[in-house]
């Protein structure tokens, strides 16, 4: 008797042998994609510290070549290079009159100039482009151009001026940020990751300094520090200071009383039924003397005109006049002596027609360099102002007190004929 079964053969593979292929080839997948992805980055990162070495070889290289250039011609230079290059010279048929100097570009009135680099300059204006002084006959040579000796080589270093690392090399070279008036360089991250920045000054907090925070927290460097006006008291004596120039300055328009600008004023005074008073001005405690004086003498030009009837002025105008104020002070503030902090001094010239030669604080007979450059500063802030109100304003009355012989009388005229010409607020 036969047997058979009632069951047929399975044709389906037991699913427990097939998994486990899959895996491997899913595994062998991954693993391939995740060495070729580790490749690529390692081939990256070969190519950019191939590039960071060649960087530094030429850098290297070029070095190497400067100094083989300087060894070459230093002994040279030190003998010949200062007659080679620069020749002072009192002779007027030698440098014809009016030469113009290169760093200042106004003329040379005095005769007395130094030949350098292809141009004309005052000895003054000749100045180191990284530490910003005057550059002595013998210091210049050929190989390192308008720098000192000592300063071309911590110009090529380019350390960082806040935290006095090396400017690192990025692929577009060495990138670094430059204040535009006191040329400190400095890592481009120092403007966000919060190191502290001076109100007054504007320069950033350098390695082992320390800035001094006041109430209301804003920085202040020490320097600022030093020549700051802390309250009223102190503010005092230069209120008188920047009110007396002010004063002297603004008698022009009132000479005269057949003068026109003096019978529109005094028609427009007549109209007005209300009298303005000005009681106060507020400025920020803790600023430097001379950015101080200068807020002072800005915002008195305001009070003038407002106390003397102009209140319909064109913005932008009435803005460039108290800046044209304000840089007025500052001007001379570069050239006073200790006489001129003397108030009996300064009251018994202010009718002298010299208010601008201002009076000075005790403090100014031992003004340092650092406060010198901070009216240049000051000055430098003005000057370049790129607002459309204050620093085209300033241009725009500049311009006017130019073209009018730097008569106050005539560029308010100037002003008053502009303003009733343009609304008030608009920006002319």
């Amino acid at each position: 008797m036969g047997c058979f079964s009632c069951f047929k053969p399975s044709s389906r593979h037991d699913s427990s042998e097939q998994d486990p292929i899959k895996t491997a080839i899913e595994i062998s997948r991954y693993e391939e994609e995740d060495r070729t992805v580790r490749q690529k980055i390692e081939e990256e990162e070969q190519i950019k510290r191939a590039m960071e070495k060649s960087l530094e070889v030429a850098e290297q290289k070029e070095e190497s070549k400067e100094k083989g250039k300087r060894k070459q011609v230093e002994d040279d230079d030190d003998q010949v290079g200062d007659k080679a290059q620069i020749k002072n010279s009192k002779d007027r048929d030698v440098n014809p009159s009016p030469s113009i100097c290169n760093g200042c570009k106004s003329a040379i009135k005095d005769g007395i100039s130094a030949n350098a680099f292809g141009a004309v300059w005052h000895p003054q204006c000749l100045c180191c482009l990284h530490c910003l002084k005057p550059i002595a006959m013998h210091e210049i040579s050929n190989s390192k151009g308008q720098f000192h000796k000592p300063c071309y080589k911590e110009h090529r270093n380019r350390n960082c001026y806040v935290c006095d690392n090396k400017i690192p090399i990025t692929e577009k070279g060495r990138e670094y940020k430059e204040h535009p008036f006191w040329k400190e360089k400095y890592c481009p991250c120092h403007e966000f990751d919060g190191t502290a920045k001076c109100c007054s000054c504007e320069r950033l907090e350098s390695c082992g300094t320390k800035y001094v925070m006041l109430a209301d927290e804003r920085w202040l460097c020490r320097q600022c520090m030093e020549c700051a006006v802390m309250d009223t008291d102190e503010c005092q004596p230069l209120h008188i200071e920047v009110q007396q120039m002010v004063t002297s300055v603004t008698k022009g328009p009132r000479m005269g009383p057949n003068k026109q600008l003096i019978i529109d004023t005094v028609t427009e005074s007549h109209r007005v039924s209300r009298k303005c008073e000005v009681t106060a001005i507020l400025i920020l405690y803790g600023l430097p003397r001379f950015l101080t004086g200068y807020i002072l003498a800005h915002e008195m030009m305001h009070a003038w005109l407002r106390l003397n009837g102009y209140r319909n002025l064109n913005m932008v105008l009435e803005e460039g006049l108290c800046q044209m104020l304000g840089h007025m002070w500052l001007e001379p503030q570069i050239y006073a002596t200790p006489d001129a902090a003397d108030p009996s001094s300064a009251s018994s010239s202010s009718s002298s027609r010299t208010p601008l030669a201002a009076t000075t604080s005790k403090k100014l007979g031992d003004q340092s360099d650092f406060e010198k450059r901070l009216v240049e500063f000051c000055k430098h802030q003005i000057e370049t102002d790129e607002s459309p109100v204050y620093g085209d304003g300033f241009r725009k009355v500049k311009k006017m007190m130019l073209s009018n012989h730097d008569s106050l009388k005539d560029t308010l005229k100037d002003i008053v004929t502009a303003s009733k010409s343009a609304p008030p607020g608009s920006k002319f």
